[in-house]
């Protein structure tokens, strides 16, 4: 009998930087972390690759197209010890799209706004902050204990 393997929740991220600005999402109505600002996310849903989930999740949440191949990867934060299981955070950087970005799901975001790199709000998320200060030391890869 084969043994079953380790399964892994793996997410995909955007950060979409423009004029030395990120743009954030405010989550709401979730039950985790509400009131509090992150890049939009989702996760993979399997039978996909990684860059084609990135560019679903920016058109279901942000309502715009990206391609693919206009997709850099940025960043991988693991998360070996999340209380729901391990988790593989992909963050790809991205400053070409086409459409407006407008609120898709205002049932789970109730604010998207462009902040400055220098000033990100209080009520960010953990990883926001995590991840624009590695990327500037150059690295690409932290382990995160949730």
């Amino acid at each position: 009998m084969a043994k079953e393997r380790f399964k892994v929740i793996v997410a995909v991220y955007l950060l979409l930087e423009q004029e030395g600005k990120v743009l954030l999402m405010r989550r709401a109505n979730t039950g985790f972390m509400d009131g509090m600002y992150g890049f939009p996310a989702g996760h993979h849903d399997g039978g996909e690759d990684l860059k084609l989930a990135a560019a679903r999740e920016a058109y279901e949440e942000l309502g715009i197209t990206i391609d693919p191949q206009d997709l850099s990867f940025s960043f991988l934060l693991h998360r070996p010890f999340a209380k729901d299981g391990d988790r593989l955070d992909v963050y790809f950087t991205i400053s070409r799209f086409t459409g407006e970005i407008s609120n898709k799901e205002p049932e789970k975001c109730d604010d998207i706004a462009w902040f400055s790199l220098d000033a990100l709000p209080d009520s960010a998320i953990f990883n926001v902050r995590m991840v624009l200060e590695a990327r500037k030391r150059g690295e690409s890869f932290a382990i995160h204990n949730d």
